[in-house]
């Protein structure tokens, strides 16, 4: 890879991490749920299934969620981005 495109990647892991942190935190959070909900069925505790299922159904939810604020947040800041910038076909000054 040349220069420019290694940079450009660094630049957008600098980027990506922070928003995608509760994503993060949410996917490790379901994936204990399922490692909790596979023990719970191992023993044949039903009642733990089901607590564990609802559990990681939840997280399951959070993780969704994350995702969907992330889309709606990195929207809103490159619509923000055009709307600003006369050079993007659509932005604010190009309309008459």
């Amino acid at each position: 890879m040349n220069h420019l495109a290694v940079r450009l990647k660094y630049g957008a892991g600098l980027f990506l991490r922070p928003v995608l942190l509760p994503v993060q935190f949410a996917l490790l959070l379901f994936t204990f749920r399922l490692g909790r909900l596979r023990a719970a069925r191992a023993r044949g505790d039903r009642g733990a299934i089901s607590i564990e299922l609802a559990l990681a159904v939840i997280a399951l939810v959070v993780v969704a969620g994350a995702v969907a604020a992330a889309l709606v947040f990195l929207q809103q800041k490159v619509t923000k981005k055009v709307e600003e910038e006369p050079k993007y076909p659509g932005g604010g000054a190009a309309t008459p």
